[in-house]
């Protein structure tokens, strides 16, 4: 397929624009479940007559249906998505930043999705989808799963498909750190029950704040309970997480001036696990939480780092720069951001 698209490419331009422009419209209703025509053609930045001639002809080839409250993809629609993905990378130049980034980074592996989470609503929820297919292509039957919080992550627990091949009942997922006292549906301990739930696995809460001090800290390190989970927690084999802008982060935990003036001045740029990064992947600054600790992080075996959006492409350099990922989970924004931030370092090396 690989090598057929290539000749395509040489031979027939103007087909390759077309097949793109038609696989993504595919993939875009696949992911909207059932979408109006208007919708669809704001949101891929489509006028309504090119996009009803396209759909047309894809109804007439039975890869959607068009019904009164929109439109939604087949069956054929979806075995075609499902032939074409492994070529959809290369169809959208995506191979090559993934490895660009995977050789620069050594990682094991990264997957870009096409587009801007930031912009695209569509594209969050491809992040999410290919967030879950990475995490069950490591997934054992008696793993413990460790999960942070996000709307991205929220998204690849909604994402994680009920039909697999093995069982995961004596597998558990926890989340890896307290709640941030935001919406509970992108909680740590949300996540890892909808994802357990989803794959039929265990599930253990972990019921504190994210933020505590020195006094809470040392009284619920005497609680048996909470010491269970932790323990749990800090024997995970998988780590799923988001990764943050440090600024955004300092807001949405409402953190006092001063203490956002010192994470600023040390240069963070970057926030997981509660830990601060700057641009090299240092660790600059550090918030008091139960959950895992730096330790357990570096002794995890997996991994799986999910983030997208260019805004957050400098984020994603510093985890990268940490050195304790396994698998990049981006999007294309994000992706190309960082391409344009490797070529920078290599031309200044030389």
């Amino acid at each position: 397929m690989r090598n057929l698209l290539e000749i395509q490419k040489q031979l027939l331009p103007d087909l390759m624009e077309t097949l793109k422009r038609r696989y993504t419209i595919l993939h875009q209703i696949m992911l909207s479940d059932i979408i109006g025509r208007r919708t669809l053609a704001a949101s891929l930045d489509m006028t309504e007559r090119v996009l009803r001639a396209e759909t047309d002809l894809l109804k007439s080839q039975g890869l959607i249906e068009i019904e009164s409250v929109g439109m939604r993809i087949s069956d054929a629609g979806r075995r075609l998505l499902d032939l074409l993905e492994p070529a959809a990378k290369s169809l959208f130049g995506l191979d090559e930043l993934e490895e660009k980034i995977r050789s620069t980074y050594g990682l094991s592996k990264v997957i870009v999705v096409p587009g801007d989470c930031e912009t695209s609503p569509f594209t969050k929820r491809e992040l999410g989808r290919a967030g879950s297919k990475a995490l069950l292509g490591v997934l054992r039957p008696d793993d413990i799963v460790a999960v942070t919080g996000g709307s991205t992550l929220a998204e690849m627990a909604d994402q994680l498909t009920t039909l697999l091949p093995l069982s995961y009942k004596n597998a558990w997922f926890v989340p890896a750190r307290g709640g941030l006292g935001e919406s509970m549906e992108i909680q740590a301990n949300t996540i890892a029950s909808t994802m357990a739930k989803r794959v039929g696995a265990n599930y253990r809460l972990l019921h504190v704040p994210d933020l505590l001090s020195e006094d809470a800290y040392q009284s619920l390190a005497l609680d048996s309970n909470i010491g269970e989970i932790v323990n749990i927690i800090r024997s995970s084999r998988i780590i799923v997480h988001g990764i943050g802008e440090a600024f955004e982060m300092t807001r949405r935990r409402k953190l006092d001036e001063s203490t956002v003036s010192e994470i600023q001045g040390e240069g963070a740029v970057a926030e997981s696990f509660g830990y601060y990064f700057n641009e090299d992947g240092k660790i600059v600054h550090t918030m008091l939480r139960m959950g895992m600790r730096l330790e357990d992080i570096m002794r995890t075996e997996v991994v799986i780092g999910i983030a997208g959006g260019k805004g957050k492409a400098t984020a994603i350099h510093a985890m990268l720069r940490f050195g304790q990922e396994n698998i990049l989970v981006t999007d294309e924004a994000a992706a190309q951001e960082i391409g344009r931030r490797i070529d920078m370092e290599v031309q200044s090396s030389l």
